[in-house]
């Protein structure tokens, strides 16, 4: 069985962070999102993987090289237009060939194991499986229709949803598929859906398995999912626990778990968590409390006397010198520089 992570997506809503670097590079418990994918395939055995991307994510190919630091061999496919993720299926005809795959959306978050949904595909003899979870806004989501333990429909976004079971990005899929996406038409929004596709798949009466997770999951599309998936990732990987990198100094600094701190930070007299994760080459100094944020690589925060939450700091951004006592959020572009100079500190503003 083969991997196929789809990476292609503008990641339109992630601005201004998605300008500078494609959404399934951003970090997430200082792991790019791409990262935790890779390996989800791994641990059930996937080391043949396939990721589509836009030719002008060089990024992800200078991130992932060959993907000998995963043990695996990565083949790019380009996208040159975001058509779809069944268009985006489509042009990986030639890496599949005529093997069953295991597809993942590169910007989705899953905590489970993908061995269950391995296992369900298997089991069933299906052509398909999809995993499935309940969601609390079916109308954001592709929504699955169960009937006597079968998928019977599929609605992508649906005004009035026919159950809370959301198609939550993990598919299996034999060279079936593409049999049913060859004829597709472009849905509204003009692209090739895959919630057709597997209509498709069901339509044709081809067995399509299910398996339903309890487990966390999220989209990392939005500012918001973001925050969310950094906060369950950190209690994954770092419990209530404070962990630095061993090139990082930290001076008269109180740290509440969990926080996961890269190389070559130095932090003092400032405090710090809890859900705060901090890339390499950060500095901060003289910071009242700064908590559940993320800090990008060679940011800083100076003399901050604020309480700073929910915010996240760019790439080489810099916030120095607010010198009142007050709670703000902060959203920091790259390479941006929010200054305070001493005339506004002496005026009281």
């Amino acid at each position: 069985m083969k991997g196929l992570i789809l990476c292609a997506g503008r990641g339109t809503r992630l601005h201004p962070f998605s300008y500078s670097q494609p959404k399934t590079l951003l970090p997430v418990a200082n792991h790019p999102v791409l990262h935790y994918c890779i390996r989800k395939l791994i641990e059930v055995g996937i080391r043949d993987i396939g990721i589509v991307i836009n030719p002008t994510q060089t990024q992800i190919v200078e991130y992932v090289g060959d993907g000998s630091r995963y043990q695996a061999t990565i083949t790019f496919i380009e996208q040159t237009k975001p058509l779809g993720i069944a268009h985006a299926v489509k042009i990986a005809r030639p890496f599949i060939q005529e093997e069953p795959f295991l597809l993942l959306l590169g910007d989705n978050l899953l905590m489970d194991s993908l061995h269950q949904l391995h296992q369900t595909f298997l089991a069933a003899s299906a052509e398909g499986a999809l995993l499935l979870g309940e969601v609390d806004r079916p109308q954001d989501y592709g929504i699955a229709e169960i009937c006597d333990g079968r998928i019977v429909s599929l609605e992508e976004k649906p005004v009035a949803p026919k159950s809370r079971l959301a198609v939550i990005g993990a598919y299996v899929f034999t060279p079936a598929i593409f049999e049913v996406i060859h004829t597709l038409k472009p849905s509204g929004r003009g692209e090739y859906e895959i919630t057709h596709a597997i209509q498709g798949l069901v339509d044709k009466g081809y067995p399509v398995a299910h398996t339903v997770t309890d487990g966390l999951y999220s989209d990392v599309g939005t500012i918001e999912r973001w925050f969310e998936a950094n906060r369950w990732m950190l209690a994954e990987e770092v419990g209530d626990r404070v962990k630095a990198g061993t090139t990082s100094v930290l001076r008269n600094c109180e740290c509440i778990g969990p926080v996961l701190i890269g190389e070559h930070c130095r932090l003092e007299n400032c405090r710090i968590g809890p859900y705060v994760s901090i890339q390499d080459g950060v500095e901060v100094k003289n910071c009242r409390w700064i908590r559940e944020s993320i800090l990008l690589e060679n940011s800083s925060l100076i003399d901050v006397e604020w309480i700073v939450e929910d915010s996240v700091f760019g790439r080489s951004s810099h916030l120095i010198g607010l010198h009142t006592s007050k709670t703000g959020v902060f959203i920091v572009s790259d390479k941006s520089t929010i200054l305070f100079p001493t005339e506004q500190k002496k005026a009281g503003t």
